[in-house]
C-alpha cells in the first residue's frame, strides 16, 4: 500500500479556491454542536443543548487560526478513526475511494483542506461522553504526526492552525471576516469572531447610570433565517428584512417573493425573489445562493434551476442537492432535475396565482417581469405551458391582454387575406409613432413589444397558435395598414406608375430603397417606408444570435408612393418645381422612420427654409 503524503493530493483534488478551508472547518464545528444536540435528546449524553457556538480565533503574533467549538468532541479512538485511516490510507487508495463520495459531516474530508493554507494543523479536543480523556493531535503534512494525551479540560475541539507564509492573508481580520459572511452567515449555530462595541448598560451599571459603550462578543450570523420559517409566521415587512440582509447594497425593493417549503418527495426551502428586471437581463443573473443545510455552497446554480429563473435573487436550501466531495459543484442525477421541476412548477404558480386574485396589480408589475415570462416561455416549454394563460400584451392606449383575449377582440377587424388574424405591433412607440396613429385612425388595436425578446417571442407564438400572424405596424405586409390596390381604385395606370418609378428612383438609394406604388386615400401621405416584415425579422433574430447570414445583410425599405395623391399629377403634367416638391415629401418620409441623416439632413432642412422664404 502506498504511503506517500496524502495532503499534497488533497489540496490539489479536493479545492481549487484555498479559502474554502474555513467553510469546511466552521461547518464541520457545527456539526459538532448539532450533534450534541441529538444526543442528548437521545439521552447517550448529559447536556442541555444550550449555549453552543462557534468561535473563530486569529492570532497574528503567533501566526495562528483557532476554529473552537463547544460541541461533541473526540474520543482517542474516534480520531484515529476521523483522521489518521483516513488520511493515512495512502494517497491512490484515497483518491480511489472518495474521488466520487458525498462526505459532509462532522470530521469528515473537510479537516484536510486546512492544509492548504497550514504548515502545521493541531486538535486539542474533549469528548462529551462520560470519563472521557483529552486528545492531542498534530501533523506538520507529512506521513508522520503526534497523538497524545492533551490538555483540553472543556468538552469540544479546538483546531489550531499554522499558518504558512504563502496564506497569512488569512490573518487578516477583513479576510476573515469576508469569508465568514460568504460562506457561514446563516449557519445553525452562532459563530463568533472577535467582539464588537455596543452602547448598552452595563451588567454592573447603577439604576442611574446612561448607557456606555461595552464589548460584546461579535456574532457573524443569522442563525434562523426567513427560508427556514413558515409563511404564515413571516409579514412582507420580514421578507424585505431578509432580502436587504441578503443585498444590502440593492437599494430597489423587490416586487414580490415566493416561499418555498417541501418535505416531500425531497427536502427543498428557499426564498425566490422578483427583481425590477426591466429589459436588462443579462446582468440579473447569479444572485440566487444555493445552500446545503444553511452552508453556502455556490451562486451558480444553472444546474439546480432553469436558466429564465436564474434572473431571480433569494436562497434555495437542500440537503438533497448531490455535491461532489468538496461541495464545490453539483453532481447530475434525477434529484437535481425533480427539483429544478419542482421550482418552475412554483414560481408558475405564484403568477397564475397572481393574475387571478389581483389582476390590476398584476397588470402594474408587467413591464418589470414581462421580459422574464418571455424568456421562460422561450426556453422551458412546461413553464410556457403555464405561463401562457397569464402572459399579457401591452397596447399603444396602456391596456393588457392576454393572447387570447386579443384575438378574440380584433378576429373579425383584423383578418388577412389567407384568414389569418393579425396582431399589429411597434417595437418603439416613439418612432413608429406615425405608423401607430395611422393604425389606431382605421380602429385597428396596436400592441406595444419593445423587449429584446420580440422577434424570438413572436415567432414562438406564431408557431404554437396557428391562424395568428403578428406584423409591425410599419410593415410592408401589416394588412390594411397600406391598403391593396383593389381595395381602392388607383388614380394611375401602368404606364403611369412605371413612368414615376423611373422619376423616383432618381431620388433615393436604389441599393436600399425599392419603390412601389399602393392605392391610398388622396387625404394620406403621398410617401410611406416600409420595412419587409420577414427580412427585418431574420435580421433581429441574426443580431441576438451573433450574426450570421441574414445579419450581414445590409437594410432594405420600400418607398411607397401614394398612387392617388394630387402630387403624381403635378408630376406627370410637369408642373414647375414639382421635382423639389417630390424630394421634400420624401424627406419628410425619411424623417418620419428616423432615416434621414448626414448631408441629406442638412440639405433638407437648409430647402425647408428655402421653401418657408
Amino acid at each position: 500500500m502506498s504511503t506517500e503524503n496524502i495532503f499534497p493530493v488533497i489540496k490539489k483534488f479536493l479545492y481549487s479556491d484555498h479559502e474554502i478551508f474555513l467553510r469546511e472547518l466552521v461547518s464541520n464545528a457545527v456539526d459538532a454542536t448539532q450533534k450534541v444536540k441529538t444526543l442528548s435528546i437521545s439521552g447517550e449524553i448529559k447536556h442541555d443543548g444550550q449555549n453552543l457556538k462557534v468561535e473563530v480565533i486569529a492570532d497574528k503574533n503567533a501566526k495562528t487560526l483557532t476554529i473552537r467549538d463547544n460541541g461533541i468532541g473526540m474520543t482517542a479512538d474516534e480520531v484515529e478513526k476521523y483522521i489518521n485511516q483516513i488520511a493515512f490510507s495512502g494517497a491512490e487508495e484515497f483518491v480511489d475511494k472518495y474521488k466520487d463520495a458525498q462526505i459532509i459531516g462532522h470530521f469528515g474530508l473537510g479537516f484536510y483542506s486546512a492544509f492548504m493554507v497550514a504548515k502545521q494543523v493541531e486538535i486539542q479536543t474533549l469528548s462529551q461522553k462520560d470519563r472521557a480523556k483529552p486528545v492531542y493531535w498534530s501533523c506538520d503534512g507529512s506521513p508522520n504526526f503526534t497523538m497524545e494525551s492533551g490538555s483540553k479540560n472543556i468538552a469540544g475541539t479546538d483546531i489550531i492552525l499554522h499558518i504558512a507564509d504563502d496564506s497569512l492573508e488569512f490573518l487578516e481580520e477583513d479576510r476573515i471576516r469576508g469569508i465568514l459572511n460568504k460562506y457561514c452567515k446563516f449557519m445553525p449555530v452562532p459563530i463568533q469572531f472577535g467582539k464588537k462595541k455596543e452602547w448598552k448598560k452595563a451588567d454592573d451599571a447603577k439604576e442611574e447610570d446612561a448607557e456606555q459603550e461595552i464589548e460584546v462578543d461579535n456574532i457573524i450570523n443569522n442563525t434562523s433565517p426567513a427560508w427556514l420559517k413558515k409563511p404564515a409566521d413571516l409579514t412582507d415587512e420580514d421578507y424585505k428584512n431578509f432580502y436587504r440582509e441578503l443585498y444590502p447594497m440593492t437599494f430597489d425593493e423587490p416586487l414580490f417573493q415566493i416561499h418555498i417549503n417541501v418535505d416531500y418527495p425531497f427536502n427543498l426551502t428557499g426564498i425566490l425573489y422578483f427583481p425590477k428586471l426591466k429589459n436588462n437581463f443579462e446582468v440579473q443573473k447569479n444572485k440566487i445562493s444555493l445552500y446545503s443545510n444553511q452552508v453556502f455552497i455556490t451562486d451558480e446554480v444553472k444546474n439546480i434551476l432553469p436558466d429564465f429563473l436564474t434572473m431571480l435573487q433569494g436562497v434555495v436550501d437542500s440537503p438533497d442537492i448531490p455535491l461532489n466531495v468538496s461541495r464545490s459543484y453539483l453532481q447530475e442525477d434525477a434529484n437535481v432535475k425533480k427539483i429544478s421541476a419542482h421550482i418552475t412548477k412554483k414560481v408558475a404558480d405564484k403568477l397564475q396565482s397572481m393574475f387571478n386574485n389581483d389582476r390590476p396589480d398584476f397588470e402594474k408589475k408587467w413591464d418589470d417581469i414581462g421580459i422574464f415570462i418571455q424568456y421562460g416561455m422561450l426556453t422551458d416549454e412546461k413553464f410556457y405551458e403555464k405561463a401562457a394563460k397569464f402572459s399579457l400584451l401591452k397596447s399603444a392606449d396602456d391596456k393588457y391582454f392576454t393572447l387570447e383575449e386579443l384575438t378574440e377582440k380584433v378576429k373579425e377587424t383584423q383578418k388577412d387575406k389567407s384568414g389569418n388574424i393579425t396582431l399589429l405591433y411597434a417595437s418603439n412607440k416613439e418612432d413608429q409613432h406615425t405608423a401607430i396613429e395611422a393604425a389606431k385612425e382605421r380602429g385597428y388595436e396596436v400592441i406595444i413589444w419593445d423587449g429584446p425578446l420580440t422577434a424570438h417571442s413572436i415567432q414562438q407564438l406564431e408557431t404554437k397558435n396557428s391562424g395568428i400572424r403578428f406584423k409591425r405596424v410599419d410593415a410592408d405586409v401589416a394588412d390594411k395598414l397600406i391598403v391593396k390596390d383593389e381595395d381602392l381604385p388607383s388614380a394611375l395606370n401602368d404606364e403611369q406608375k412605371t413612368t414615376l418609378k423611373t422619376e423616383l428612383e432618381t431620388l433615393v438609394d436604389k441599393q436600399k430603397f425599392h419603390v412601389e406604388f399602393a392605392s391610398l386615400s388622396p387625404k394620406e401621405a403621398p410617401f410611406v417606408i416600409t420595412q419587409n416584415e420577414f427580412m427585418r425579422r431574420m435580421k433581429e433574430q441574426s443580431a441576438m444570435g451573433g450574426g450570421g447570414f441574414y445579419g450581414s445583410l445590409p437594410d432594405s425599405y420600400n418607398l411607397v408612393a401614394n398612387a392617388n395623391h394630387p402630387l403624381f399629377d403635378k408630376v406627370l403634367n410637369d408642373t414647375e418645381g414639382t421635382k423639389g416638391k417630390v424630394k421634400q415629401a420624401i424627406d419628410l418620409a425619411l424623417l418620419a422612420k428616423g432615416l434621414l441623416k448626414g448631408e441629406a439632413l442638412t440639405a433638407f432642412v437648409k430647402r425647408s427654409y428655402e421653401l418657408i422664404d
